[in-house]
């Protein structure tokens, strides 16, 4: 059998760690993996700590964390919008009281909605950008007082695998296919508004990435950068 690579391995196996830490379930008091739950939100954060997506779900934390993550299937990243490689660390917050109920229940379904805005919201207060990579906006925020469970967060790069890709030449050249593959989406089909905020999102992404590391050659002469690594 055809081994996967090897950033697809370690991929796998620090995400797996991951959704498999053990939380102390807030209504037995149990020791339950944090992916196991139903009812939750989540949100990726890139090298920098900088959020980049935000989003929701009703079928288990490390169902829908690792559609996005490992086998490409979500619209996120089949759009460009998300590209996997930029996922340094994940944070979740799980809503342990509904576990069990349907995921019609319009109850936990309030709940939900209503964590999805406040956490986007207040992650986009910690954005340099003041923006996330979501083309959509999350519903209205419904009627209702709920509260914000505690989250819990975990990085799912290995060290091996950061040694490859930590260097910012790596991350601007992998950023600007990103956006380039983007833009080609969005040239070829009809698209929302949403989506070409996404574009001006990752363009001032890539901008300020290559700012800095510009910024790293400060003082040098023109010709004494030519060929640095």
């Amino acid at each position: 059998m055809t081994e996967p690579p090897f950033e697809t391995k370690e991929l796998r196996k620090k995400l797996t760690e991951f959704l498999e830490t053990q939380v102390a379930d807030p209504l037995s008091g149990n020791q339950v993996a944090v992916g196991n739950y139903k009812f939750g939100v989540y949100a990726f954060f890139d090298y920098d700590g900088e959020p980049i997506y935000v989003g929701q779900t009703n079928e288990r934390l490390r169902t829908r964390i690792r559609r996005h993550l490992t086998n490409q299937r979500t619209d996120a990243v089949a759009m460009k919008v998300l590209d996997p490689f930029e996922v340094y660390e994940i944070e979740v917050w799980p809503l342990a009281q509904y576990e069990g109920r349907s995921t019609a229940d319009p109850e936990a379904k309030a709940h939900l909605n209503w964590l999805e805005y406040d956490i986007f919201q207040h992650l986009l207060g910690q954005s340099h950008f003041n923006a996330v990579l979501n083309e959509k906006d999350p519903p209205p925020v419904p009627q209702g007082t709920f509260q914000r469970p505690i989250g819990t967060r975990g990085r799912i790069v290995s060290d091996a695998v950061l040694d490859l890709r930590k260097h910012s030449d790596t991350r601007i050249a992998r950023r600007a296919e990103t956006l380039s593959l983007l833009a080609k989406v969005i040239s070829e089909r009809q698209v929302q508004k949403g989506l070409r905020r996404t574009l001006l999102t990752q363009a001032k992404r890539l901008a300020w990435l290559a700012e800095r590391r510009l910024a790293d050659f400060a003082g040098e002469p023109e010709d004494a950068a030519e060929g640095e690594t």
